[in-house]
């Protein structure tokens, strides 16, 4: 019965540091990544998670026609230049930020309607002390009223 318990005390304690820690990526977002975006108008959609050193992830966002856009990938510098690429359906690479001195953000025109692979690398040896580093990364899309 003690490990039983044991066992659904541990599992309880991650569940609720999971959403501590989403919680403070989402206050991070609101208070230091929204404002970013201007003169953009943020699209009102939050793609944050928590991230440890050497981890990659992807999400998938749609692009309308006819419109400005502004892509910014926010986060904490404690982890250092965020590597970002940008694939059409097809795979093509549309942009690197590393060929363009680790920009956080791109300014361009969406000529089709289309869906847009964003592909995020936090680097690894961050610390010399080996302690892994992780800290929240935001995605976030703003566009231009027209």
């Amino acid at each position: 019965m003690k490990r039983v318990l044991l066992i659904i005390g541990i599992s309880l304690s991650a569940i609720l540091m999971n959403n501590v820690a989403v919680g403070q990526c989402n206050n991070f977002t609101k208070k230091t990544c929204i404002p970013q975006l201007s003169p953009y108008i943020f699209n009102g959609q939050v793609n944050a998670t928590l991230l440890n050193e050497g981890d990659v992830a992807e999400v998938v966002l749609t692009f309308y026609a006819n419109q400005d856009y502004r892509l910014l990938i926010c986060s904490e510098s404690l982890l250092g230049n965020i590597e970002f690429r940008l694939y059409d359906t097809q795979n093509t690479l549309l942009f690197d930020n590393k060929k363009y001195d680790y920009a956080k953000m791109w300014d361009f025109n969406s000529t089709a309607t289309q869906q847009i692979r964003v592909e995020i690398e936090v680097p690894e040896g961050l610390d010399l002390d080996n302690i892994a580093k992780n800290g929240c990364v935001s995605i976030l899309v703003g566009f231009k009223d027209k």
